[in-house]
């Protein structure tokens, strides 16, 4: 197994090695915790209501006995917070993509996908056997020149696109991308992992944001691991396609389900954002604060309205070294490199957060105001 060995140095001689960093003692400026609420004193009560009563684990898939009335609960609420009819959980945001794109999708079927998706979206359209086509990045008119060459040729075409990508924080048109998924009799996929909790004045994501509805050729995806503060992920559409997803997601068949009392802490998450809408436009000044600070210390910052915000460095051994150091002022500032993020365009990806109090950030501020100069 001396190959291994050799990968693994050739990682590092690249500045593409990866290791795991332990946070506790640091301050995280990159966690999704957006809204704050993974530690809000209500998720926890709640968390620990339903642990008592039905412990750890759910103990089986969905469809075997580990769907309780906690993952029903959870699931209603999604509903009524994203105003689809009906929707599913999964275990992960990963699983999601997998087993949706999968069940929507074969070798009949065309793919077009925005260049820039996550990582799980890729991986899901190589899954789905389906034809796979790239539309260069928020990109509508390549988009549209694909599906007049080639949407004629295939049975179903599914447009898939992030609604906020995770590594430049920039947000896909909604409304185009709708009305070219309409004109051209396709499914619209929209991954809202990073919108949830974020675009919209309650949050909602991206229809909310742009002031469109459902529609039934729709499918709405999302996490509960960023602005919901918990874990998971879940998938909206029309009562018939949940159906659907039930008996054909494979990533849902065949995974243990989520625990109820992470299922608890992400509804009560809910209904603090629906209680409280002002945590949307807070996390807006913080953030637009953040990008200003930085921007004054001559660093070149991607801002696009959202709580991500990349601090380009584009030389990778120049992002550890930058990460390392401010690791050892116990500041967490974590460095994105390739293959997350192109070669030649590392980063360290700063995140807006209701968590941060104001002597951290000027704590922060200052040490980069060290490494500017």
């Amino acid at each position: 197994m001396d190959w291994l060995r050799t990968e693994l140095e050739l990682l590092k001689e690249q500045s593409l090695y990866r290791k795991r960093l332990i946070r506790e003692g640091l301050i995280d400026f990159c966690s999704n915790d957006y809204l704050g609420l993974k530690e809000h004193p209500e998720v926890v009560e709640e968390v620990i209501r339903v642990l008592k009563e039905y412990g750890l684990g759910s103990g089986a898939s969905q469809l075997v006995s580990g769907y309780t009335k906690e993952h029903k609960a959870l699931e209603e609420k999604l509903s009524e917070f994203k105003k689809v009819p009906n929707c599913v959980l999964f275990g992960s945001g990963y699983l999601a993509n997998l087993g949706t794109i999968q069940a929507l999708t074969s070798d009949k079927d065309l793919i077009l996908s925005d260049e820039l998706n996550h990582a799980s979206i890729i991986d899901a359209c190589r899954l789905s056997k389906a034809k796979v086509l790239i539309f260069k990045h928020r990109d509508y008119s390549h988009l549209e020149e694909l599906l007049k060459a080639h949407r004629k040729d295939y049975r179903r075409c599914l447009i898939v696109s992030d609604t906020v990508f995770s590594m430049d924080g920039d947000v896909a048109d909604i409304k185009v991308l709708k009305k070219l998924a309409k004109e051209y009799d396709c499914m619209l996929y929209l991954d809202e992992a990073h919108a949830t909790g974020v675009l919209g004045k309650g949050g909602r994501g991206g229809l909310e944001a742009f002031n469109e509805n459902w529609e039934e050729f729709m499918v709405i995806m999302g996490t509960l691991s960023k602005a919901l503060g918990s874990y998971g992920a879940f998938v909206c559409g029309s009562e018939l396609f949940c159906e659907y997803l039930v008996n054909k997601a494979r990533s849902l068949i065949f995974s243990t389900s989520l625990p109820p009392c992470v299922c608890a802490g992400a509804r009560k998450a809910i209904e603090i954002i629906q209680k409280e809408p002002e945590r949307v436009s807070k996390l807006k000044e913080v953030s637009e604060y953040i990008f200003k600070k930085l921007k004054d210390l001559d660093f070149e910052v991607l801002y696009h309205h959202t709580p991500i915000i990349p601090l380009m460095i584009y030389d990778e051994r120049k992002a550890i070294h930058i990460r390392d150091s401010l690791f050892e002022k116990g500041m967490f500032l974590q460095a994105i490199r390739y293959p997350t993020v192109p070669l030649g365009k590392a980063r360290l990806r700063l995140t807006g957060s209701l968590r941060y109090p104001k002597e951290s950030l000027d704590l922060l501020f200052s040490y980069m105001r060290d490494i500017s100069s």
